[in-house]
């Protein structure tokens, strides 16, 4: 694996599946949310050099989706590549908000974009943990806020983009 390079807007190429599709060969909308998470996952462990599921095993902490926002805007069809970008967009002492983003491959449309929160969690006590100063370090490192403090607004900006 490569040195972590700590980009703010970590990106990657999706290829949309036969088996991710409705009867209209659109990617399925349950599946945007499943792109995302496959997408950050990933992008956690090239960019950041974290590895969720080895720090869920070792220490029993990770992170689980607190809530979602989605605006679905273009299809993205059946063997469709696509670019999903992702952004951590704000973090305190328990909890991380990421923006994702799903544009064609030349990213000059956008498809899909959506907030995700996430809370620091420990899988053995079943509750809410604080983050340590590790992972306060890296957050303060790849942090990049945006100026709209709502989806809505957030959404109007990208659309215009």
């Amino acid at each position: 694996m490569a040195a972590p390079d700590f980009s703010p807007t970590p990106s990657s190429i999706l290829t949309i599946r036969f088996q991710d599709c409705d009867p209209a060969n659109h990617l399925n909308n349950g599946r945007y949310v499943d792109s995302f998470l496959n997408a950050r996952e990933d992008h956690l462990l090239e960019h950041y050099g974290l590895d969720i599921y080895r720090v869920a095993r070792e220490t029993g902490l990770s992170w689980v989706v607190s809530t979602n926002q989605m605006a679905y805007l273009r299809p993205a069809f059946l063997m469709e590549k696509v670019l999903i970008e992702t952004q951590l967009i704000g973090y305190g002492p328990k909890h991380v908000h990421v923006e994702l983003r799903m544009w064609n491959e030349a990213k000059t449309a956008l498809k899909s974009f959506c907030w995700m929160g996430f809370v620091h969690f420990d899988i053995r006590q079943n509750k809410v943990s604080e983050h340590s100063a590790e992972y306060e370090a890296l957050f303060k490192r790849v942090h990049l806020p945006v100026p709209e403090t709502s989806f809505d607004a957030r959404l109007a900006v990208l659309k215009r983009s």
